[in-house]
């Protein structure tokens, strides 16, 4: 029987080999959505140490009251502290939040899929980015957009998000729809990782415990079961845990299919294009 250590040896070689469909682009960027405090730089942090081999925190990290992130933040990620750059990017954005004045603002969302939104630009709540920005991207190639996109949610409060909160993640999600994006869940903060992996690690499993919050993200996002994943972060940890990385990095695993299947499906005029 494979032992977590091995199991995470088996993703980390099948993440290295990895190159997006077809070629049509050399890098996955997968756009990290999510309210406030919910783990989306700790994802960052998370994916950056497994692959580093210890825990680091290059993404700085807020409490969940205040979004830290406020600026577009595109991370790439090296196999290793001198390896080379991995085939994929995580984009990390200012948190959502239920008033319209604070956090990410949803009249971004669109320009950000479509990859007009360059790294670093400073994120207004009250003045979404438009085409007569300085930094604007005005003519975004396949490599520019976004290619998955995971809405990140913390486990313990998805029965606690505000109806607010639920209204506005619908309304995202309908720009996502309309762009045509891949998309996944990831729900973040789980306790107790060995319960959501089975013994062999072939498959995940959703517990008892965690199904009636996956059945809640299914309903309110129609968002299949199978790319509905859940991981627990490091926030404070010193040293890495090989039942957290089988996790993490089953969860890139499935970001990363999941932006196959956007690739796969694109019109033929638009990977001509890319090309």
């Amino acid at each position: 029987m494979m032992t977590a250590s091995q199991h995470k040896n088996k993703l980390l070689a099948d993440l290295r080999i990895y190159k997006p469909h077809a070629d049509l682009v050399s890098k996955i960027r997968i756009l990290l959505l999510g309210p406030v405090g919910s783990g989306k730089s700790s994802f960052f942090n998370s994916v950056k140490s497994v692959f580093h081999g210890h825990t680091t925190r290059q993404a700085p990290v807020g409490s969940d009251n205040t979004s830290i992130t406020e600026q577009y933040r595109i991370y790439p990620v090296k196999d290793g502290k001198d390896g080379q750059y991995l085939p994929f990017v995580l984009c990390d954005s200012m948190g959502l939040d239920e008033t319209d004045d604070e956090g990410l603002c949803v009249d971004d969302i669109p320009y950000i899929l479509k990859g007009c939104v360059p790294d670093r630009y400073q994120f207004n709540p009250f003045n979404p980015i438009t085409p007569k920005h300085p930094t604007f991207i005005t003519s975004p190639s396949l490599k520019d957009r976004i290619h998955c996109v995971a809405y990140v949610l913390d486990i313990n409060s998805i029965k606690s998000l505000s109806s607010e909160m639920v209204a506005k993640l619908k309304q995202i999600h309908e720009e996502v729809l309309k762009c045509g994006v891949a998309h996944v869940a990831l729900l973040t903060k789980v306790n107790d990782c060995d319960e959501v992996l089975q013994e062999n690690f072939l498959n995940m499993t959703k517990k008892m415990t965690s199904l009636n919050q996956v059945m809640l993200i299914n309903q309110m996002l129609g968002i299949p079961l199978s790319n509905i994943l859940m991981v627990g972060n490091y926030a404070s940890e010193g040293e890495l845990d090989p039942m957290k990385d089988v996790l993490i990095l089953s969860a890139l695993r499935q970001m990363l299919r999941a932006a196959d299947d956007f690739l796969e499906d694109l019109p033929l005029e638009e990977t001509d294009k890319s090309s």
